[in-house]
């Protein structure tokens, strides 16, 4: 049985594919993310909160991907194929029993998934997010998860983009329309101290 909480973790698109080196999707900077999120991982397991890896896949004929995406997936390689290594939660960060796996079919974790109807299930108010990449597929779910009234906090060195320049320009334009950012340590001192 679920235990109700305020709080919860989104961790995003953490899969083989997008993380590891000279795997068809990889975000350049995702691999140096992965001991900082095994960190609040650890953390966020510990304080009893529940976790949502929310992930990608894509069928292999592309007619379930992005339009802006579709060419790429089909000339560069095919990323985050059901079934294949490169799909599956980047071994550090393997779920735990009871943990959620979300499959969405767009960038953010909320479009055509039943992640808000757990998220309320639950309980949650506050969401603690984290993931690859901040311009896209994190931006989406944090965008829709102010839509949907969630209290929204970045773990902005948990995050990954391809450049410094992006990440700081998207990092400013979240925090215009109320989303807190806080460093992994910022993170650890608040929540888990208190809950000591």
């Amino acid at each position: 049985m679920f235990k109700q909480n305020e709080n919860a973790l989104l961790i995003i698109d953490m899969q083989n594919d997008f993380v590891l080196p000279n795997l068809p999707g990889r975000f350049n900077t995702a691999h140096q993310i992965v001991p900082r999120l095994q960190d609040l991982l650890e953390c966020v397991r510990e304080l009893g909160w529940p976790v949502f890896h929310i992930v990608r896949e894509y069928r292999e004929d592309g007619s379930d991907i992005e339009n802006t995406r579709l060419e790429g997936f089909l000339t560069k390689g095919k990323a985050a194929l059901p079934g294949t290594e490169g799909c599956e939660i980047v071994k550090e960060l393997a779920p735990k029993r009871g943990e959620y796996r979300i499959v969405k079919p767009r960038f953010s974790g909320f479009m055509g998934t039943e992640l808000d109807f757990v998220l309320r299930r639950y309980g949650v108010k506050n969401l603690v997010v984290s993931g690859t990449q901040i311009p896209n597929c994190v931006r989406a779910t944090v965008y829709d998860a102010v839509s949907y009234e969630y209290n929204v906090t970045v773990i902005e060195d948990a995050i990954s983009a391809k450049s410094e320049e992006v990440a700081k320009a998207n990092i400013i334009d979240m925090k215009n329309i109320g989303v807190e950012f806080q460093t992994l340590e910022q993170f650890k001192k608040g929540y888990v101290q208190k809950a000591a």
